[in-house]
């Protein structure tokens, strides 16, 4: 249930130079979590998820990439190369100065997460990467940037809108998904089409060996934009893994899903544990749990 009022900080930061806006929920003093959303979007798509999962205890850290919501764009236009973001997300969070945050992400937000995760190592306490795989993703290049000359064409709201609700999952009410649709409709064509471009050309696969933090890799079995079988194998090259298939859920899980923050908090408890079983030198079980990979 959403609660009638609710007060959050924001930071405006300096990040290379251009101004980065940060949304700030729970106590100082809480579990830091980075959140990061997905192509085209904004912060916006953590108005629940932010709330809630401070309720719990966490302080929720959400930002504006470079050219969405309210952070100015990059010195260099919309940005193409998902490590940029990356290393924007490293650098709010050093003028922050917030230490070994969990970082949660969504489709490019989630290979953000990947990709923050193979630069920043023991810095990171846990990461969540959902609807994202590791390779470089599923979009027609040439097609993409085509589009970029033809972005104020009048069909573009109608294919953000039937786009989204064509990768909701089934187990989402017709009033929520209608809601997902209308709020994805906010975006920026030039920098959501960038943004594609980003994801279509990012290949993180070979540095996932390099990520030390506990890392849970979750996919909707109703996400059509994302191979399930590829993340899968994605997980199984990080050190310490979970997978996770969410039935009912397409590509959005932390807009779609009612119990969004208590579920995260059940990962990100049993990511930590998995990070101290195996820093204390504990041998794996014989047979991992359904979902690990140890």
């Amino acid at each position: 249930m959403s609660a009638a009022s609710t007060t959050l900080r924001a930071h405006q930061l300096t990040v290379d130079g251009r101004t980065a806006f940060v949304q700030d929920w729970g106590p100082e003093h809480g579990r830091p979590l980075l959140a990061i959303h997905t192509a085209g979007q904004s912060g916006v798509q953590y108005r629940d998820a932010g709330r809630e999962l401070a309720a719990l205890g966490y302080r929720v850290l959400v930002p504006d990439l470079p050219g969405h919501g309210h952070s100015e764009p990059a010195r260099g236009g919309p940005v193409t190369d998902l490590t940029d973001y990356a290393r924007f997300c490293l650098k709010a969070l050093t003028l922050l100065r917030i230490d070994r945050p969990v970082v949660v992400g969504c489709s490019i937000g989630g290979k953000i997460a990947l990709e923050i995760g193979a630069l920043a190592g023991d810095g990171i306490a846990a990461i969540i990467a959902m609807a994202a795989n590791a390779e470089a993703g599923h979009v027609n290049i040439r097609a993409m940037r085509r589009e970029l000359t033809d972005i104020s064409a009048p069909s573009r709201s109608d294919r953000t809108y039937w786009g989204t609700l064509a990768v909701v999952g089934s187990a989402v009410s017709t009033r929520r998904r209608e809601l997902i649709g209308r709020m994805h409709c906010r975006e920026d064509p030039q920098v959501s089409g960038s943004d594609l471009l980003a994801w279509g050309t990012h290949d993180v696969a070979e540095r996932l060996p390099r990520i030390t933090a506990p890392t849970h890799l979750v996919v909707g079995d109703d996400d059509l934009w994302v191979d399930a079988e590829r993340v899968g194998r994605a997980a199984g090259r990080i050190g310490r893994s979970r997978f996770t298939r969410l039935p009912g859920i397409g590509h959005y899980p932390m807009e779609e899903m009612d119990d969004f923050a208590d579920v995260i908090d059940g990962w990100v408890e049993d990511l930590l544990a998995l990070g101290a079983h195996t820093a204390a030198g504990a041998s794996a079980p014989a047979t991992p749990p359904e979902g690990e990979n140890p």
